[in-house]
């Protein structure tokens, strides 16, 4: 019998398995693919503030980076380097984001970027770069980690029985957007975002990280990593034609092309898979809600409240998730870690802006 069972070896996942074992849960980790082999993998594992005017999501990313600038530094030194970062406008918008953000921020701006964008820009020392597959790896070192699918899950008398062969006593969903069999809700949450990155060798020497219309990371033994959550229409149990990968790879070349001039290119591997964002762009972490008991039990004044108490929601019994990162997943994963490991060992409460329970009511009001 485990503590706890978790579904899916993305950084969420491997995250959150390593937070709990450290809290001394006997912890184990299931992936029908292997560790990172989704978006995580597919990820170029930047870690950069959020350039915007304000608001929640800002102020989480931002929080959230020092958090895991700490994490990783102190516990995975061998999987992190420190780069300068040049961050450059995209469009009008960004340029607004950019100046406003400029105007209130205490990050370290630097002078001297390696080049003058024409676009409004900032250039900080405050990022880093994961090797996302090394990561996931080594936050599950001490754990134990099987390469299956789960194709059922039941609650049975005090524990959940994964596929008819494994219990635990608690279950943590770190599926991201892919469907899954075993588990499903009929409210939506989650939004699939296809990433793509490439290494490319290439003449051109780059020794900062650069983000405009794509992210470009530092040259590393004459190998550049390009990478973007480009596509927001493509998933791949769900979409009839399979992904176009030269397609994918000519537009993220052309998209870096515009930020830096690269020479004597040629792509030397892929990394694709679908990364999830929520409806409301903040990630997701608690509790699951039991849908039909809770339709079942609470009356419609709670339903219908312009601010409804998440609390009353009735949950599955000792049934969690971690999900909807986007593409800060590696920048949020230790603090999102963090707060759903004390809520599963100390009970300690979510904040109700990450509480899945908050979809389940907006569903509710509509249906």
């Amino acid at each position: 019998m485990y503590d706890v069972a978790v579904i899916g070896a993305g950084i969420n996942g491997c995250t959150t398995a390593y937070h709990l074992h450290k809290a001394g849960q006997r912890v184990v980790v299931f992936d029908q693919e292997g560790v990172a082999s989704g978006g995580s993998g597919a990820a170029g594992a930047f870690l950069s503030p959020k350039f915007a005017k304000g608001g929640e999501l800002k102020e989480l990313i931002n929080s959230a980076l020092d958090i895991a600038l700490d994490f990783y530094t102190t516990n995975f030194p061998e999987h992190i380097n420190r780069y300068n970062l040049l961050h450059i406008a995209k469009d009008e918008k960004d340029t607004i984001n950019l100046q406003a953000f400029k105007k209130d921020t205490d990050i370290e701006i630097l002078a001297n970027s390696p080049f003058t964008p024409q676009d409004e820009y900032i250039y900080t020392s405050k990022s880093a770069i994961v090797d996302a597959q090394k990561m996931c790896e080594a936050l599950l070192a001490n754990i134990e980690f099987y390469k299956q699918e789960i194709e059922t899950l039941e609650y049975k008398e005090g524990y959940w029985s994964l596929n008819g062969s494994f219990k635990a006593k608690k279950v943590v969903l770190a599926t991201g957007a892919y469907k899954h069999n075993f588990f499903s809700e009929p409210y939506q949450m989650l939004r699939g975002i296809w990433g793509h990155r490439i290494d490319i060798k290439t003449t051109t020497q780059n020794n900062t990280s650069i983000h405009q219309f794509v992210s470009i990371s530092p040259t590393h033994n004459g190998v550049l990593s390009i990478g973007a959550t480009h596509n927001v229409h493509y998933h791949p149990q769900t979409t009839k034609e399979p992904y176009d990968l030269q397609s994918g790879r000519d537009e993220l070349l052309y998209k870096a092309s515009q930020t830096l001039e690269l020479q004597d290119v040629k792509v030397i591997k892929d990394y694709v898979g679908l990364r999830s964002g929520s409806f409301d762009y903040l990630p997701i972490v608690g509790g699951v809600v039991d849908v039909e008991k809770s339709l079942q039990i609470l009356p419609k004044s709670d339903i219908y409240q312009k601010k409804p108490d998440l609390s009353k929601a009735i949950m599955f019994p000792e049934l969690y998730m971690i999900n909807a990162s986007a593409g800060y997943g590696y920048v949020l994963a230790p603090y999102l870690a963090q707060t759903l490991s004390k809520l599963i060992v100390e009970g300690l409460i979510v904040p109700k802006s990450l509480n899945p329970a908050r979809f389940f009511f907006r569903w509710a009001k509509s249906s």
